[in-house]
């Protein structure tokens, strides 16, 4: 029906970057992607789960938490069925699995705004 698989997480230094993708596919997303508004998600080991990006349908309009706006940035490829999230300047407490989301409200923060979730890749950052 609806599939999301997350790539790119992995270990690197305090002060890096790595860049997540996150491949949506299934008859869900056939031709209607691009009316799906994306989020990237984290969450820690004992923690709940965290806002981290979201971008709406077209691309143009992007949000973000303050824990990492500056550091963090969504887009998207609607071509590709596509999303990415490019993390710079990563710190020990973005350490955590991050989640590729899919909803249809215009931009959201709330995690039950959204419909489909992939299945997380891990980002640690050691000090």
């Amino acid at each position: 029906q609806a599939q999301l698989v997350e790539s790119g997480g992995g270990l690197v230094q305090a002060g890096g970057s790595l860049r997540l993708s996150c491949a949506a596919s299934g008859q869900a997303f056939s031709n209607t992607f691009s009316n799906y508004a994306m989020g990237w998600f984290r969450q820690a080991p004992g923690k709940e789960r965290e806002f981290v990006a979201a971008i709406d349908w077209s691309g143009h309009r992007t949000y973000y938490p303050d824990s990492v706006k500056g550091r963090f940035t969504i887009s998207r490829d609607n071509a590709k069925n596509m999303v990415y999230l490019q993390m710079n300047d990563l710190k020990p407490e973005d350490t955590a699995v991050y989640y590729c989301a899919a909803g249809t409200t215009y931009i959201a923060s709330e995690s039950r705004e959204y419909i489909y979730w992939g299945q997380g890749t891990q980002v640690t950052v050691s000090s």
